[in-house]
């Protein structure tokens, strides 16, 4: 009560100053002052604006509900893990890459994969054609993958795996390699996105309708839960809605809501929550508001806290806990003015650290050009390096905690994220609203308002819309060979002339026998993919099973 009545004094005492009085003689910049997640901006935040957090949500880091972070020593005790996305052309052009960044002390890797990859073709599928190795590294095989992690002790390094619906191929094709290296199921450390519903609202690269691929998604979880106790068997994702257009509540709510619906899905399977919760892990996009991202990460954080413990009952500290790893926006990154870039991504980079991040991705200068060069790419990880050991943020436990400003968009974000996760379960969950198109509707709209408001200058982009200048065409752009589509084909032909033709057709049928019933489905991939069974096959006989999504 005293904490109360003090801010009601300070309240009454703000009203009463001369700032105040004398600061509403001067006119706005603009009409009115609101973020693009249309929160409305004050001219001044004072302590009346920040009761809320102050006297119930604040807390102390690494405890309930973790508004401040989930350590409670944060960087002091380590810095957060140093990932540069990587991938293009074949397996043996990324491994070099692979290793050329843990030369430079990248701490962790992340691999990019190509879209014939992503959604289930191989290589020399008439689909795959001139997308091979593109965006992404080319993964057909067991062999393929043993050439990415060549040299690369599997023990030693952490993965993140950028990857949906073949999910469950790629970790079995990463575990079939790691048990050849002599590493155990149970210390190797790492991510596997496994985040299907992203797919549907934002990103597209789905193969399956919405219940099987649940069921992959579940059967990844559930098989991590009871054989690799240390990875992260789920990166529930916002970095794509919000790469779409979603603003920050919505890529806050829309991101929670599809979390709940895993967890449900989970639960409903009769598994305690507290057996697999603390495994959970979430994948955010760091944008360019630079306090409206720090509060974003902090509201999420604090959300999660809430809905896993009031809503799941959930009872230890790390179900509770939302660790996320982040990835500046590409979305932000533009081809006029590109060293403009480095700029950009070092505060967004920040933004995530202030935000008490796990792990960091920085983009490269270069990206909205082609793929990075290996000297954009060194660039983008000094620039981690420089936050983490040279500006000393890193000595201080969430150092923004207690802003005025900070706190008081910390709540607005966590409030506008909870009116949206009602509205979706009012529509009856995250699966329905996605059938009704509401969720897209609703970046769609956000996508455009943002669009506009560049085109009308109303939000400067410096190099676009406001100090333009005439360019030179670009230099030292990385290209994909695209004759490696041609070299990835034959390695692809030799492995399926050299192969036990008998092992693979016994283990697709397996598999297919295994996918009409309720069994999870991870043994049964891991044989087909050390049968040496493509990828793309694989997912064939998948689709026979489950058919395949189209889009109304």
């Amino acid at each position: 009560m005293d904490d109360i009545r003090e801010i009601e004094k300070e309240k009454e005492r703000w009203e009463n100053t001369t700032v105040k009085k004398s600061i509403e003689k001067f006119p706005e910049r603009k009409d009115e002052f609101k973020t693009f997640s249309h929160i409305n901006i004050k001219r001044l935040y004072t302590p009346a604006d920040v009761q809320f957090s102050y006297l119930k949500d604040l807390g102390f880091p690494g405890e309930y509900p973790f508004t401040r972070g989930v350590q409670p020593t944060m960087y002091r005790g380590r810095l957060w893990t140093m990932r540069q996305y990587a991938g293009f052309g074949t397996a043996e052009d990324t491994n070099k890459r692979y290793h050329y960044l843990l030369k430079a002390g990248q701490t962790g890797l992340s691999v990019a994969f190509d879209l014939p990859t992503q959604i289930g073709y191989d290589s020399d599928h008439p689909m795959a054609e001139g997308e091979v190795g593109k965006c992404g590294v080319a993964i057909d095989t067991l062999k393929d993958m043993e050439i990415l992690f060549d040299g690369i002790p599997l023990d030693k390094v952490t993965t993140s795996m950028t990857i949906n619906s073949t999910c469950a191929i790629i970790l079995a094709m990463y575990i079939a390699v790691a048990e050849k290296q002599g590493v155990p199921q149970s210390e190797l450390k790492g991510t596997v996105q496994n985040d299907i519903l992203k797919e549907y609202i934002a990103r597209g690269t789905h193969i399956f309708p919405p219940e099987p691929s649940m069921r992959l998604v579940r059967d990844v979880i559930l098989y991590c839960k009871d054989n690799l106790p240390q990875w992260n068997s789920i990166s529930i994702s916002g970095y794509h809605i919000r790469e779409a257009g979603a603003t920050a509540i919505q890529e806050v709510a829309f991101t929670l809501a599809n979390g709940i619906t895993y967890v449900q899905k989970i639960v409903e399977s009769g598994v305690d929550v507290d057996e697999f919760a603390g495994r959970l892990s979430f994948f955010f996009n760091s944008h360019n508001n630079f306090l409206e991202e720090v509060a974003k990460f902090r509201a999420a954080r604090r959300l999660w806290a809430k809905i896993m413990k009031e809503r799941f009952k959930a009872k230890k500290p790390a179900s509770m806990m939302l660790r996320f790893h982040t990835q500046t926006a590409g979305c932000t990154l533009t081809a006029q003015q590109p060293d403009n870039n480095i700029v950009r991504v070092a505060m967004q980079a920040l933004a995530a650290v202030l935000g008490g991040t796990q792990s960091l991705h920085t983009n490269s200068r270069d990206e909205a050009l082609a793929l990075p060069t290996e000297d954009s790419a060194e660039i983008a990880l000094r620039t981690q390096q420089i936050i983490g050991y040279e500006s000393g943020v890193a000595d201080f436990i969430d150092p923004l905690g207690g802003s005025y400003v900070v706190e008081s968009l910390t709540d607005e974000i966590e409030r506008g994220a909870t009116e949206y996760i009602r509205k979706i379960e009012e529509m009856g969950g995250v699966m329905k609203a996605i059938e009704l198109g509401y969720i897209q509707k609703e970046i769609a709209d956000s996508a455009y308002e943002y669009q506009k408001a560049i085109e009308e200058k109303k939000y400067i982009v410096v190099g676009v819309n406001e100090f333009v200048k005439p360019e030179e065409p670009p230099k030292n752009i990385l290209k994909v060979d695209m004759g490696k589509e041609l070299y990835q084909k034959e390695k692809l032909r030799k492995i399926k002339e050299s192969r036990d033709i008998d092992r693979v057709k016994k283990s697709l049928e397996n598999l297919k026998s295994v996918a009409k019933t309720d069994e999870n489905l991870m043994p049964s991939i891991i044989e087909c993919v050390k049968s040496m069974a493509s990828l793309g096959e694989i997912s064939d006989a998948l689709r026979e099973v489950f058919g395949e999504y189209k889009e109304m």
